[in-house]
């Protein structure tokens, strides 16, 4: 299979192999930096059993939190495909940004305008130093891939992901679709 060069608003697609890596097993991360210090990304298909609410009192909102990385994991982090109505954003690429105006958010909530289509949280990021992702890559821990779901893909939320990625990938991949998480469990 061909793989792209990593760049920002790619995907990042764990390979099989990664087994026992609690963070990145079976992980889909979105790139949202990618340069010649380094990278972060979002893991994309886990969800915690935490809500927003859960971290910021002051708003009732049901959005679920994810597990964005091993990296900060007490600071929240958020893509969105609301520029417009959430200021000082930054675009990642195709209509996905990444931070901006928390206060507007806060706001937004309140009001009950923002659903889990617009805007996805993370609570930490996954990032790799300069050189590091080059490194994972030559060793097979990831293939690159495009966002085919352009901005759509901040509301997918399935955590069958990486499984839905290993069957489009076809070959020995859709082996790996079904088998146990821990192989040692089979």
């Amino acid at each position: 299979m061909t793989t792209l060069k990593p760049a920002k608003g790619l995907l990042l697609v764990a390979e099989p192999s990664i087994i026992g890596d609690v963070s990145f097993n079976r992980s889909v991360v979105l790139l949202a930096e990618y340069n010649e210090s380094g990278s972060v990304g979002f893991i994309l298909n886990k969800p915690l059993q935490y809500k927003l609410r859960d971290f910021v009192p002051e708003i009732n909102s049901k959005l679920p939190v994810f597990n964005g990385g091993p990296v900060e994991q007490d600071n929240l982090y958020f893509i969105h495909c609301i520029p417009e109505i959430i200021p000082d954003s930054i675009e990642i690429s195709n209509g996905i940004y990444w931070g901006g105006d928390f206060s507007a958010i806060i706001d937004l909530l309140k009001e009950d305008k923002l659903n889990k289509n617009q805007i996805r949280f993370f609570l930490g990021y996954s990032g790799w130093e300069s050189e590091q992702l080059e490194q994972e890559l030559e060793v097979n821990s990831w293939v690159v891939v495009p966002n085919n779901y352009n901005n759509a893909i901040i509301g997918k939320t399935n955590i069958n992901f990486w499984k839905e990625k290993m069957i489009e990938f076809g070959g020995d991949y859709i082996l790996w679709s079904n088998a146990p998480e821990n192989p040692s469990f089979n």
